[in-house]
């Protein structure tokens, strides 16, 4: 099966969930293992449109089964943004430092009270005759004042979940897969996944 993205740790904590499942007999090949085909940019309105439309192009160019995901951050105080927009707020791709600095900045006359955020992911299985589900995963918090942590990637370190004593960045990956908005959407794909 293949998962739509070049991020070995989405690889990994994909891997992690289906073990923890003892879903079996699924080899996970990342669009580096295959070789390159055109990628629609990331143009949808929503999390849903995104993930539905890689998962498709991944399924259609390789044959293959295709997860898929679209994920970010929703800041109650900028009206759901980043969302969509979470990896190249900044105006650079993947700028995890950058996109933090500017997320604080944005932020920074915000009390704590109004500071109230959730991420989001999407993730869409497409089988190569187009047919698919698409699934989402929420995971409630607040933004802290400054980073915290060394673990996780993106927001994880500006993100205090709900009910949690730390942020994102100070949980153990399988601590986080258990409680993550990805992890949250993947085990909804599950019963799709074994049926592969």
């Amino acid at each position: 099966m293949l998962v739509a993205s070049r991020n070995a740790k989405k690889l990994k904590e994909l891997r992690r969930i289906l073990d923890e499942a003892g879903v079996e007999g699924i080899d996970l090949v990342s669009l580096d293992d295959v070789p390159p085909y055109e990628e629609a940019p990331e143009t949808g309105a929503t999390f849903e449109e995104n993930a539905f439309a890689k998962a498709r192009d991944g399924a259609v160019a390789t044959g293959l089964p295709c997860v898929a995901d679209d994920s970010g951050i929703a800041v109650d105080a900028l009206n759901g943004m980043p969302g969509v927009l979470s990896a190249r707020w900044s105006g650079r791709h993947g700028d995890d430092a950058a996109n933090n600095a500017l997320l604080l900045a944005q932020l920074g006359d915000v009390p704590d009270e109004r500071r109230g955020a959730r991420f989001v992911s999407t993730c869409a299985l497409v089988l190569p005759d187009g047919t698919g589900t698409v699934v989402r995963g929420e995971w409630p918090g607040r933004i802290g004042r400054e980073p915290v942590g060394d673990g996780g990637f993106g927001y994880d370190p500006l993100f205090f979940p709900d009910g949690g004593t730390g942020s994102a960045a100070q949980l153990t990956p399988a601590e986080k897969d258990a409680v993550s908005h990805r992890g949250r959407a993947l085990t909804q794909l599950l019963p799709a996944l074994r049926a592969l």
